[in-house]
């Protein structure tokens, strides 16, 4: 499954907090996105729509939870990442990575590891 930047964010905040309400949600979003109540609730209407949100239904104010966990959706935007970008070649996207950007001693060190780890 593919997330929009904005389907993102509204999982990052409920991901973050285990539920909001809408109004929770809205005040927690509106800083960085100025999106209205209104707004966060069609978001909220056309994720639950894809499965993407779940809303528990006892009380009120209802509260909404991400129905997705966090981990499975970085998994599935990597996938889809590497399958786009480096046609499924993960050692191409590292070494790219590591040519464009410094790591430290330890994040070589832990990388190294993996690596070991694997039999690579």
């Amino acid at each position: 499954m593919k997330l929009s930047d904005k389907e993102w964010t509204v999982l990052e905040a409920l991901w973050d907090t285990g539920g909001l309400t809408l109004g929770e949600l809205t005040n927690a979003l509106q800083p960085d996105t100025g999106w209205s109540r209104n707004t966060v609730f069609t978001y909220l209407t056309r994720m639950e729509g894809k499965g993407l949100v779940a809303i528990d239904g006892e009380g009120y104010p209802r509260k909404y939870r991400a129905a997705l966990q966090r981990e499975d959706c970085q998994a599935s935007a990597r996938d889809s990442f590497l399958r786009q970008v480096y046609h499924g070649a993960a050692g191409d996207l590292v070494a790219a990575f590591l040519k464009e950007n410094r790591i430290t001693a330890e994040e070589r060190d832990r990388l190294r590891k993996l690596l070991d780890e694997m039999e690579v």
